[in-house]
């Protein structure tokens, strides 16, 4: 045998040895913690985290709301602060959206809307086509009719184009500020998925919506 295939032969027991003896010792058991908490880490921080945004309507949503129920469920829910919530205009609002949205990656983003805050999202996608994860537009009021005499402005014509992200809307059959068929209408038009739970009235704290867990399923189908 030449010298050169001895010194790697004898290497290589020796190796071997080193290898065996770590594997039966305390030292090993602790590598293996050290490597799978390292691992899960890693695995955790490649993966990108959903960053929900919430788009109260007319007045806020208070603590009893399910926006507030979601906004406590999690660290990646953030309630976008408007500064008028009695009498707004649909242009600070949707600029408010606009700056909330950009301080995320957009395919991270999943705008979550009540009431108002549907035809608000609408608007916002119309005016600045930023392609999102998606959006979950909740009882969206029926601006155009007759007993919505709120002072809102700029928000109506409610827009029809098709928007450029995945949408669900859900809406309840008996709501005072939206006709099943019109929330239907906007669902059409908006390319979104359309799902009826029911008499839920305007699916708010009123009617009984505070820990809305429904809610939450249908909002797991943004993926």
């Amino acid at each position: 045998m030449k010298k050169s295939s001895f010194a790697f032969s004898l290497n290589w027991i020796c190796n071997w040895k080193i290898g065996v003896k770590f594997l039966f010792s305390p030292n090993f058991h602790t590598f293996l913690i050290l490597y799978n908490r390292t691992t899960f880490t890693t695995t955790q921080h490649t993966k990108t985290m959903i960053n929900y945004l919430i788009v109260p309507g007319l007045g806020n949503s208070g603590p009893e709301h399910w926006q507030t129920y979601f906004q406590n469920s999690g660290e990646n829910f953030y309630r976008i602060e408007q500064q008028e919530w009695d009498a707004p205009t649909c242009k600070d609002w949707i600029e408010t959206i606009d700056k909330k949205v950009s301080e995320f990656d957009l395919s991270s983003v999943v705008l979550i809307g009540h009431s108002l805050g549907c035809s608000t999202i609408a608007q916002w996608a119309l005016k600045y086509n930023k392609q999102i994860k998606g959006a979950m537009l909740v009882a969206p009021s029926d601006l155009e009719a007759p007993q919505y005499t709120f002072p809102a402005v700029g928000f109506s014509p409610i827009p029809l184009d098709k928007i450029n992200f995945k949408t669900i809307v859900v809406a309840s059959a008996d709501d005072v500020w939206v006709s099943l068929e019109r929330a239907k209408f906007f669902a059409e038009n908006w390319g979104s998925e359309f799902i009826n739970i029911g008499n839920a009235g305007h699916i708010n704290a009123a009617s009984g919506h505070t820990n809305w867990e429904e809610g939450m399923e249908i909002l797991k189908k943004i993926k």
